[in-house]
């Protein structure tokens, strides 16, 4: 059986690969001649490169082990020890070398986070967790913030671009938690904005639905840093595509009760709570 500490240590190796790899790369000399199509092949590319890098160093270490990630194996597997892999987190961060952007890997053994490591890229910070042993960035133990009340409180979140039936609902979301806070911040990664509430410079965090592969490493770093982290019902989560609500505990529980109020919340996509059992290794 491979140690907490072990899969660390390869999430570790793993991510630092892709964000090297990630840091060399150059884009397009033009911004104001890309097309949309030509703008999606070149993430793409990217996106795989990155990918493989990261797999290569998990599947050489652990060859009986699985991969999650939306470019070699979009389906959910929670069965024995299963890698979540985002290469890279904040692709149009990226494409405008805007600098919030991230490589994400976590492990999961029978569904269960074990392991997670999120590098910004372009700062190269790490943050890393590892179940039971806390929180950290490089030398530097993670805590949740200690503000309570939400007139206090910065928020994180993400807009939801790619449904549009989404936008009314998270628009009355906006409003509500607008009111109620000190200010809200969109910068374009979840991974990062997770490893920002667990940092403590993000009292909390919601966004209306996002894969595992965004969330898996941080929802491991909140927790570990002593913060929450469920879907919008306060349901504890794993390797799924769903809602997610992470924050202190306070500003935490102060959301779940303003997103509860709000009417017709769509509560994931891919299915509340998907898990599907994945039976093949990515070659």
């Amino acid at each position: 059986m491979v140690s907490a500490l072990d899969l660390l240590h390869l999430c570790r190796a793993a991510a630092e690969r892709a964000a090297k790899y990630l840091r060399g790369v150059e884009r397009p000399a033009d911004p104001a001649g890309w097309t949309l199509k030509g703008s999606r092949d070149f993430v793409t590319e990217v996106d795989r490169t990155a990918e493989e890098l990261v797999t290569e160093v998990l599947l050489a270490a652990e060859p009986g082990s699985r991969i999650v990630g939306e470019e070699l194996s979009p389906e959910l597997a929670t069965g024995g020890l299963v890698w979540v892999v985002d290469p890279l987190d904040g692709t149009t961060n990226f494409l405008h070398d805007f600098p919030s952007y991230a490589v994400s890997v976590a492990a999961a053994v029978d569904g269960v986070i074990e392991a997670g490591v999120v590098i910004q890229v372009p700062r190269n910070e790490v943050y890393s967790a590892s179940r039971g042993s806390g929180a950290w960035q490089g030398e530097r133990r993670l805590s949740v913030s200690a503000i309570e009340d939400p007139a206090f409180a910065l928020v994180g979140t993400g807009f939801p671009f790619k449904d549009p039936s989404m936008i009314e609902p998270y628009l009355q979301q906006f409003s509500r938690i607008a009111a109620g806070t000190s200010g809200i911040r969109r910068p374009g990664s979840a991974a990062l904005d997770l490893a920002d509430v667990a940092a403590g410079r993000f009292d909390g965090f919601w966004e209306q639905s996002l894969s595992a592969w965004d969330i898996a490493a941080g929802l491991l770093l909140i927790r570990e840093a002593g913060g929450l982290a469920t879907d919008f019902s306060g349901r504890d989560i794993g390797i799924e595509h769903t809602a997610v609500v992470a924050g202190n505990p306070a500003i935490h529980g102060w959301l779940l009760e303003v997103l509860s109020s709000s009417e017709g919340l769509p509560q994931r996509h891919g299915g509340h709570g998907e898990q599907l059992d994945g039976n093949s290794t990515p070659t």
